[in-house]
Parts: structure tokens; C-alpha cells; sequence
């Protein structure tokens, strides 16, 4: 071998040997400042996601060791990214039909993005493995256009959705009646302390999930109990705000929202919760502060 030859591939095996040495995630690689990603299907297309597009992703969240605390789907706005290593950034390395994992900070990731507390088993400081696959690019216009022909179908939703809520009552034997307000409330474990008021810094843990007993958010399962200051606005949804007021310190409630008293003829934001969707809530108040 000539000697030139085999110095420059001595070289090339001790730089590519030290990249990898000094790879922190080996197998991913880094974009921007604050993100590393592991492209794991490549799409056809290559018109990615940008601010400002509907996208209708599949989610999943998982700690660096691989253990996952999260999944879902949705559909949702992209927003510019408004920091480093936010999501919208991973969003927008994406084309449809492709699906990537990402490593981005755990702590930007909950405050700034989930504005929400870092869960006990995350430590301040570190990293999280977000796994996005992307289902679907809709521009804002084409979303609007579905939207509008979707509300226009359901228009007589409202009262199926009432059918669906009766039968619910009758096929579980529930012993409840609807308040004036329409929302449906049960006392399952009777509350020994403060009586919540407001302004009070109100601890919760609450299960809620729809009618056919599929769960879409938990705090017992993340492990996270919610913390609010009852009585402030866009905290909680209006239905629960006024079933929640109804309890004291210890008690635990079955809660059933039509939509009215929940997210309503449009659904949530994140599109998790469809328009017309009636909700049960299973509440317990850990804790009532002043």
C-alpha cells in the first residue's frame, strides 16, 4: 500500500474514532444548539412542516433510559419556535410520512412548552427522547376548509351526544342527577378538611376519560399531581371549576361534563378531545392551602 494512502486512512480511522468517542447519544445526530434527532423513516415527500401548518402527529415521550410516560396523537398548529430545542423546532425537520426521535432539554421541554412542573423522576438539568411521527401536513387554509365542513356535518351533534351521555348513566347504574348547570357530580370518598374557596392553592390528582372508557390524561399515571389557584381564570375547564369548588380536602369525585361544560362545539386545542365529546372526571383534593 502506498505510504500516503495509508496515513490518510490511519487519519480518517483515528478522527472518525474520536467523533464517535465524543458523541454524546451515539446514533443521533446534532441540529442547531439544543437538539439531536435519529431520522427512523424517511417520506416521500420533502415539503416539511412549517409554522403555521396543521400537523397530525403521533407523540411519544420517554425518559433517557428509554422508560415512556407518555403517548398520543393529535392534530395541531406549528408556532414558530420560540427558543432553542423547543418542539416546533423537531416539527419543522420533518415531511410527512417521516418519523424521527429527538433528544431536547427536559427542562425548556415542560416549563416552556407543557408549562407544566418537571415530574419527579426527571431531574432538572437533563434531556428527554420525544419520538415524533408525522402523519399529516395540512397548509392553514386547507385546514380551515375541513374544519368548516366538519362543524357543518356535526351540526346535530349536540343531541346525539346527549343520547350517548343518558344511555351512559343508565348502562352503569349510576345513582346521579345532572345540576342545573348540566354536569353530573358524585361524592366517591367524603372530604375531612378545608372547604376549597377562592383563591385557594388547590393539589389534584384527576383521571379523565371519554364515555367508552378510553383515558386520555392522567396525573396518577404521570405521577404529577396538578396545581392551580382555584378560582383563576383558563386553569382548569369551566365544568370542573365548579365541581371541584363543590369539594374539601380529602374527598375524591366521579365527575361527568357534557361538552358544553368541557371543550365545547369546537374540541381542544391540541385536537386530543373532539368537538360534541362528553368527559369523565374521577377527582381527588390531595391538598387546600390558603
Amino acid at each position: 500500500m502506498n505510504k500516503n494512502i495509508f496515513i490518510l486512512l490511519s487519519v480518517f480511522v483515528i478522527i472518525a474514532g474520536g467523533c464517535d468517542k465524543f458523541n454524546k447519544y451515539p446514533g443521533f445526530k446534532k441540529a442547531g444548539k439544543n437538539i439531536y434527532y435519529q431520522l427512523q423513516v424517511m417520506g416521500e415527500d420533502t415539503t416539511r412542516a412549517k409554522p403555521g401548518d396543521y400537523i397530525t402527529v403521533d407523540l411519544g415521550y420517554y425518559t433517557m433510559n428509554d422508560s415512556q410516560f407518555f403517548t398520543g396523537s393529535g392534530k395541531f398548529q406549528v408556532s414558530k419556535p420560540a427558543f432553542s430545542g423547543s418542539i416546533d423546532e423537531c416539527f419543522g425537520m420533518l415531511a410527512e410520512g417521516e418519523s424521527a426521535k429527538f433528544i431536547i432539554p427536559a427542562d425548556s421541554f415542560f416549563y416552556r412548552t407543557l408549562q407544566s412542573r418537571l415530574p419527579q423522576f426527571i431531574l432538572p438539568g437533563s434531556m428527554v427522547k420525544i419520538t415524533v411521527n408525522m402523519l399529516d401536513i395540512q397548509t392553514e387554509e386547507e385546514y380551515l376548509q375541513e374544519k368548516e365542513a366538519f362543524l357543518s356535518w356535526i351540526a346535530d351533534f349536540g343531541d346525539y351526544e346527549k343520547i350517548l351521555l343518558e344511555q351512559y348513566i343508565v348502562n352503569e347504574k349510576l345513582n346521579i342527577d345532572s345540576l342545573p348547570s348540566g354536569i353530573y357530580y358524585l361524592s366517591l370518598t367524603p372530604g375531612k378538611g378545608k372547604k376549597i374557596e377562592e383563591g385557594d392553592t388547590v393539589t389534584v390528582n384527576y383521571e379523565g376519560r371519554f364515555l367508552n372508557g378510553r383515558f386520555f390524561d392522567s396525573t396518577v399515571k404521570r405521577n404529577q399531581p396538578f396545581q392551580f389557584v382555584y378560582g383563576t381564570e383558563w386553569q382548569v375547564i369551566r365544568g370542573l371549576e365548579e365541581a371541584i369548588g363543590m369539594m374539601s380536602e380529602g374527598e375524591k369525585a366521579l365527575i361527568i361534563l357534557p361538552s358544553e361544560m368541557a371543550f365545547g362545539n369546537t374540541g381542544s386545542s391540541n385536537n386530543f378531545i373532539p368537538p360534541f365529546t362528553s368527559l369523565i372526571f374521577e377527582v381527588e383534593i390531595l391538598k387546600v392551602s390558603s
